[in-house]
């Protein structure tokens, strides 16, 4: 069956029959990226489409079940650029503590929320906000959503043994401003993003 989340509500839109479950997965999977012969573990891909004149990235995760494949995909529009942060609906005090928030030299600001609250979007607001030839930004993410002019963005690759925790460490001899992480999974990300705030950043 094919389901669509909307508004944190799953919606029912499609039943398929049993035989082209497994020529539909792999289908995602090329398109993806993805290793279509291995089914025993999770994994994660991306590709994009047009649609209209949008340009659309999909984010790909599979995860093998006692009934074969689970796909989940997630829809990001790429096309109409960044929105600002009164276009997100923060209004008075709420707007201007954070203004005020991000316009200091250092400190550490947490954005959290379920998924698809639009946390990534909020960071890329306050990105383009606080982005000038002034200060040197560096992020972390897992992956790189959007990409800003002027921002040094990088993408974690576990798989070559840069994570979080070790990029974060790398990032403090790249003589930053500014520092996003895109997420903190463990405590040695946190201890880091934390030090880091202290020493004279902006996290």
């Amino acid at each position: 069956r094919i389901r669509y989340r909307i508004d944190g509500i799953l919606h029912e839109k499609l039943i398929l029959p049993k035989n082209v479950h497994e020529a539909l997965v792999s289908r995602i999977k090329i398109l993806s990226g993805m290793k279509i012969d291995e089914k025993r573990i999770p994994q994660d891909g991306r590709f994009n489409f047009r649609s209209d004149g949008d340009e659309v990235d999909l984010r790909v995760s599979s995860l093998p079940t006692v009934y074969g494949e689970k796909i989940v995909m997630r829809l990001l529009k790429k096309s109409g650029g960044i929105p600002t942060l009164p276009d997100l609906g923060l209004r008075g005090k709420a707007l201007a503590n954070l203004e005020d928030a991000i316009l200091r030299p250092h400190g550490i600001i947490i954005v959290c929320g379920p998924t698809g609250s639009g946390k990534t979007t909020t960071l890329y607001s306050v990105l383009s906000k606080i982005n000038t030839t002034r200060v040197n930004i560096i992020t972390l993410e897992d992956p790189v959503e959007y990409q800003i002019p002027g921002v040094n963005q990088v993408q974690v690759n576990p798989q070559a043994g840069l994570t979080f925790a070790s990029g974060l460490r790398s990032f403090l001899r790249q003589d930053p401003n500014i520092i996003l992480v895109g997420e903190i999974r463990d405590t040695e990300t946190a201890d880091l993003a934390i030090q880091a705030s202290l020493t004279g950043h902006l996290v």
